[in-house]
C-alpha cells in the first residue's frame, strides 16, 4: 500500500534467532547526503556503533539512539547518482 505521504517503511526477514525484545530497526534515507547525516546525528545524541561505509559510496552506517535502538543511515537518493557515474 502506498501512502500519499509519509515515511516508507521496509520490512525484512532476518536469519537470526530471536534473542530480546522485539524493536522496530529503522533505516533512514535522509534528505541530505548519507555523511552529512551520519555526521549530524551524534550531535543530536546518537551514537555510532558499525560503520558499513564503502569507499565505492556503498553501504550503510549503523547508530543507535539514546535508549540503545538502533538504525542505519542510507545513502541518500542524491548519493545514489554519484555512485552510477
Amino acid at each position: 500500500m502506498m501512502l500519499p505521504e509519509g515515511p516508507l517503511l521496509h520490512f525484512n526477514q532476518v536469519p537470526q534467532m530471536k534473542t530480546i525484545k522485539n524493536w522496530i530497526h529503522r533505516c533512514l534515507r535522509p534528505e541530505t547526503s548519507r555523511e552529512e547525516e551520519a555526521e549530524r546525528l551524534p550531535g543530536l545524541g546518537a551514537t555510532l556503533v558499525a560503520d558499513h561505509r564503502k569507499l565505492d559510496g556503498s553501504g550503510w552506517a549503523i547508530l543507535a539512539d539514546p535508549e540503545g535502538n538502533e538504525f542505519c543511515v542510507l545513502r541518500s537518493e542524491s548519493d545514489r547518482p554519484a555512485m552510477s557515474a
